[in-house]
């Protein structure tokens, strides 16, 4: 069996990075303004980051059902016996479930795998699907360990302006002007797919110190059973100057010596929702 993985750009795998990996990558839509663009197609996040310093409106979408089932189609005239698609969470968006019930029409030969997972994290998924298949295992195997491995994660995350979640009804109005007014910085997590509030600090270094601790206490308790070179840890970020990127990825790497680390730029689509300058990081024990 010839096993096609497929993912979308909310896994932070761009289309070049795919097409250099052997792996499929559907572009996600955002709006900004009232024009439709597609990541790393029609718009590139510095111009995402333009328009949201200029106060557009943006936000994120859903890819269309033909998009999914035209990709879905050429990847199978290619060759491929079957597809194994790692989306975004169920928990963050319907394109999940949507993906879902389309596949039903492919007999089995497209397997959706929802691990509750986004950004970083759910590169590593990706990652790991694509060596399952190099060894040959189906996609319905594939799935099934990726949905079995969900929760083997963690994500967390500061945003530098509650503006846009404040826009989406992710925080209260309220909250966020307490926020901006106490120059608090809100530490959010992503566990199994939901965003929660874990921590408020003053501050973008007490944030930072924030988030590498919460990681090193799930390495510690969650994952002390995995070996340090099977625990991947992404730090993320969109940040506006590369140098900040740079400045990030250290920290986190001094943090963490021997395992490893990488920086994964927080998806367009990602982007619509916290805002520029926004700084996270994530841990997952790959296969």
């Amino acid at each position: 069996m010839r096993t096609a993985v497929m993912t979308d750009t909310n896994s932070g795998i761009s289309k070049e990075m795919g097409d250099s990996l052997g792996i499929y990558v559907l572009p996600m839509p955002v709006i900004v303004g009232s024009h439709d663009y597609l990541e790393g197609i029609s718009i590139t996040h510095p111009e995402l980051y333009e328009a949201i310093l200029a106060g557009t409106d943006v936000s994120s979408s859903q890819p269309s059902p033909g998009s999914l089932t035209d990709m879905w189609d050429g990847i199978l005239e290619e060759g491929y016996d079957e597809i194994v698609y790692v989306p975004m969470s169920s928990g963050l968006s319907s394109s999940c479930w949507a993906a879902k019930s389309l596949a039903e029409e492919y007999e089995g030969k497209v397997q959706v795998a929802d691990n509750h997972r986004i950004s970083v994290t759910l590169r590593d998924s990706v990652f790991d699907a694509a060596a399952l298949a190099r060894e040959g295992r189906t996609a319905k195997e594939i799935r099934e360990y990726l949905e079995k491995h969900a929760y083997d994660s963690s994500i967390y995350i500061t945003v530098n302006s509650l503006d846009l979640l404040r826009k989406s009804g992710r925080v209260t109005a309220a909250a966020a002007a307490i926020a901006t007014v106490m120059h608090l910085k809100p530490v959010l997590t992503i566990q199994g797919g939901k965003l929660d509030t874990f921590s408020k600090a003053r501050g973008v270094r007490h944030s930072e110190n924030t988030m590498l601790k919460a990681i090193a206490e799930d390495i510690r308790t969650r994952f002390a059973d995995a070996p340090k070179e099977r625990v991947s840890i992404g730090a993320a970020g969109t940040f506006q100057n590369p140098e900040d990127e740079e400045a990030w990825l250290r920290a986190v790497e001094e943090a963490f010596p021997g395992h490893p680390v990488f920086y994964g730029r927080l998806a367009c689509s990602i982007a619509c929702h916290v805002s520029v300058d926004a700084i996270g990081i994530g841990v997952s024990v790959r296969y």
